[in-house]
């Protein structure tokens, strides 16, 4: 509902028709059968707009769509070990962090423990590191390490490298690998 007695009203093709009473920019407005929207409320006079206001709402909301659409969504993967997994184990798993943290997720290490593990954790510490160790060229540690009663965790958050762009390996060389050095022969076909 629109309070003010006089306003600045704009057209549906967005020509200015100047300071207007309220009653005539509604009469304006039902003429051409659209509604009349208070578009700044907070300027003197406030400004409204002649325009289909059902229609106002389904761009708005197209555009928001869009606009979270384009956005990065940033996921917590978790990844679970166990104090004593196998070598073959842990570098598969290791594999999937290193996938996570370049695909710009961040990732949550945690080592389960159970029975007289319990009583250990800093067995669950120790693998903590090993792993922290390994991609500390891709991640960090995000806060401390958590401990509860049966498990140790702590989360890794990618490094800051730049968008997909930058992940883009710069495929110029030295002016010898682009020219070539002359010698090379090229094998017969």
């Amino acid at each position: 509902m629109i309070e003010a007695k006089e306003i600045r009203v704009i057209d549906d093709e967005k020509k200015q028709l100047g300071v207007l009473s309220l009653m005539q920019a509604l009469a304006i407005s039902r003429d051409k059968g659209l509604d009349l929207v208070e578009i700044a409320p907070q300027a003197a006079p406030p400004v409204c707009r002649i325009m289909d206001y059902g229609k106002f709402l389904y761009e708005l909301h197209k555009k928001e769509h869009e606009a979270k659409k384009h956005q990065k969504q940033i996921q917590v993967k978790e990844i679970k070990f166990r104090p004593k997994i196998s070598t073959h184990d842990y570098d598969f798993k290791m594999r999937h962090i290193f996938r996570f943290l370049e695909e710009g997720n961040k990732v949550k290490i945690t080592v389960m423990l159970r029975g007289r593990e319990k009583q250990k954790p800093e067995l669950g510490i120790k693998v903590l590191d090993k792993v922290l160790e390994q991609v500390a060229g891709l991640g960090a540690q995000d806060g401390d390490i958590r401990k509860q009663g049966w498990s140790v965790s702590a989360l890794l958050v990618p490094s800051k490298t730049g968008g997909k762009d930058a992940k883009a390996k710069n495929t110029q060389g030295s002016p010898k690998e682009v020219q070539g050095d002359g010698e090379q022969k090229i094998p017969a076909q």
